[in-house]
């Protein structure tokens, strides 16, 4: 069963877990790790020197990582953070785990299509063609940003771009089946909460009644 999580805390997690494997060669400063986290990404997940700072907080007080020294340069001296035995088995554990993609089953998408449905049904074609106007300019700049590279030397950041292109046109496919299905839903009754059971809940047979017994 897929866990439920929230993307906000995912993410938390995949920077923290992406700073123990920066530190895995050796001690750095929190602006290298931010810059060399960015590029890793190309650029398009970047981070604000308070989110690099909380998350090695909180992976100190985890016994994740653990002061270094300091680097001493032209402007002010910057700690250094250094990977712990226990941070070292936290990556090993991290590398050997599947990445769990909640987006699939927390859609604000389908959420906003399931609620159209139930209370303006004719907003949903219009939600649909909005949708698909904007992926197809996401594509078509995905695409041009894929082409400019070169892949003698930027393979790494085009096979991004190639995963991002293929999860558009995943969604632009899903799109088309809803669009081919939406009067389908409209014949469906409305996804409705299991009715809660009132009163105190039925004993099972056995059950020592504990009021009773005091």
């Amino acid at each position: 069963m897929v866990e439920v999580v929230s993307r906000t805390k995912t993410e938390r997690g995949s920077v923290q877990n992406a700073l123990l494997a920066l530190l895995s060669r050796r001690p750095r400063h929190g602006y290298e790790l931010r810059d060399l986290f960015e590029a890793a990404l190309g650029g398009y997940w970047e981070l604000n020197s308070g989110q690099i700072y909380s998350s090695l907080d909180r992976l100190a007080r985890d016994g994740l990582v653990v002061e270094g020294g300091v680097e001493k340069g032209g402007g002010p001296d910057k700690r250094l953070w250094a990977l712990t035995g226990e941070g070292r088995d936290e990556l090993t554990k991290w590398f050997s785990s599947p990445v769990q993609r909640d987006h699939r089953l927390r859609d604000e998408l389908y959420l906003k299509l399931m609620l159209a449905l139930v209370t303006q049904p004719n907003k949903a074609q219009q939600i649909l063609i909005v949708q698909r106007r904007e992926l197809f300019l996401e594509m078509h700049e995905l695409t041009v940003r894929r082409n400019l590279l070169d892949p003698r030397h930027q393979l790494a950041r085009i096979l991004l771009l190639d995963s991002a292109i293929m999860h558009t046109e995943a969604e632009l496919r899903w799109l088309d089946m809803v669009e081919a299905r939406l009067d389908d839903i409209r014949g469906q009754p409305p996804p409705l909460p299991a009715p809660r059971t009132r009163g105190r809940p039925r004993k099972t047979p056995g059950e020592v009644d504990e009021q009773a017994v005091k």
